[in-house]
């Protein structure tokens, strides 16, 4: 296996040099347009590199190139890590996907389900059955992401800053203030994109007993060998993270498209960034920062059915576990989701604990393979792994929000359209 930062020839490895190229011309149109002010590229076959390029800047301000070991903010691309996580304790028999979270967080014991009314004078019912860990992992769990600006539940995350905002909350106070708030639906019964994973990391300190960072770092990123990924950039790292922009005047998360080319506005500058100091909030759900390489070696430990150069982090069976689709019925997330946001299409796309799983090729209109899984983060990076064609796939970049282009899409068209064999 071969996983120095030196890309082998892609021709060994199945991959058509030419149709490689034109990845690169793809990117580099879109930086040269201004659209992105900088990418890195990682495609890998049958465990080895064949294809690593980095173009651009990573910070248009200070005329920094982007490189190889560039950081990122890779935002939800935390969420697959805070799964395998939270499974590792599964694995050890300290916890089953189909517990009850309150037997672990007594806090959620008296949950209710919205019926009507807004903050703080709700109407609500009980569930129809009490919220599980898989509920959790699977994004089925009834609770929300205050960003998403659709119900008056997300409305009363807003106005209390339940994901974080601007205090400094901790995830125990995360914890607490879910607590005092209804859930969108009765858990199970539907699909929403939410702060479940956030929860994930807190039932991860609750378990292991240990701070959900330290564990993250002895069970996860030392043994794979990932010495640029946690919650914060330390000093001797500070000039390698990127700058973070925005399609948005405001330099603010947007879920709508301007459409075509927008400016680049500076969301987070690298200098002044707030993961260059600890966080008191550990996000599961969205706090890492990572690099294309320390990614792909997570990725490329999936695609091996949890293991890495002898490390494992997560037994096969569990691993295909966790890859399966675990929407009811077998049925897509078009048929199950109530809202439309997420960092995937939906019709054809399953959802496992913790990625995405591609179910149909054809009716998701993409480039693929059924039971490939993926997922992505807020400021468009992603990674997708294909256990069938022995392929992982990883894109950085920093522009929020991730739905601005289609590049996820064209991508896969491109990556794929380069598999000789």
């Amino acid at each position: 296996m071969v996983l120095a930062e030196s890309a082998v020839s892609p021709v060994t490895l199945g991959l058509d040099p030419a149709r490689l190229r034109y990845l690169d011309a793809h990117l580099r149109k879109y930086v040269d347009e201004g659209k992105l002010a900088g990418t890195v590229m990682l495609v890998a076959r049958n465990g080895a590199i064949g294809h690593f390029e980095a173009y651009g800047a990573a910070d248009l301000a200070r005329n920094a190139p982007m490189k190889r070991d560039t950081i990122f903010r890779v935002y939800s691309m935390s969420k697959p890590i805070t799964a395998i996580a939270l499974m590792q304790l599964y694995e050890r028999g300290l916890m089953q996907i189909d517990d009850p979270v309150e037997k672990y967080l007594p806090e959620f014991r008296d949950l209710q389900v919205y019926s009507m009314g807004t903050y703080p004078n709700f109407l609500t019912r009980r569930p129809e059955r009490a919220m599980t860990v898989r509920d959790l992992l699977s994004h089925q769990s009834g609770l929300t992401y205050g960003f998403l600006a659709r119900t008056n539940v997300d409305a009363a995350y807003r106005e209390l800053e339940v994901d974080a905002g601007g205090k400094e909350r901790t995830l125990k106070g995360m914890i607490a203030a879910l607590a005092k708030l209804p859930l969108e639906f009765s858990p199970g019964t539907n699909w929403n994109y939410s702060v479940a994973t956030d929860v994930c990391g807190y039932l991860v300190e609750v378990i292991s007993g240990q701070p959900f960072d330290v564990y993250l770092q002895q069970n996860i990123f030392q043994p794979l060998g990932m010495f640029d990924t946690g919650f914060e950039v330390p000093a001797a790292k500070a000039s390698r993270l990127a700058a973070n922009y925005s399609a948005d005047a405001s330099g603010q998360l947007r879920l709508t498209s301007t459409g075509g080319k927008a400016a680049l506005n500076l969301a987070d500058d690298p200098a002044t960034s707030p993961y260059l100091k600890p966080p008191t909030f550990l996000s599961g759900g969205g706090g890492l920062v990572s690099t294309a390489t320390d990614y792909f070696r997570f990725a490329q430990s999936l695609c091996n059915s949890g293991e890495l150069e002898g490390a494992r982090t997560i037994g096969r069976k569990t691993l295909e576990l966790m890859t399966s689709n675990h929407l009811p019925g077998g049925a897509d997330l078009m048929t199950h989701a109530v809202g439309r946001w997420a960092e995937t299409t939906f019709s054809g796309i399953g959802f496992g604990l913790g990625f995405s799983v591609t179910l149909d090729p054809a009716q998701a209109q993409i480039s693929g393979t059924p039971g490939e899984f993926a997922w992505g983060g807020a400021a468009s990076t992603a990674f997708w792994v294909d256990p069938i064609e022995d392929l992982v796939a990883v894109f950085m970049t920093q522009l929020m929000p991730s739905t601005q282009y289609n590049l996820r899409r064209e991508l896969r068209a491109v990556v794929y359209s380069a598999l000789t064999n």
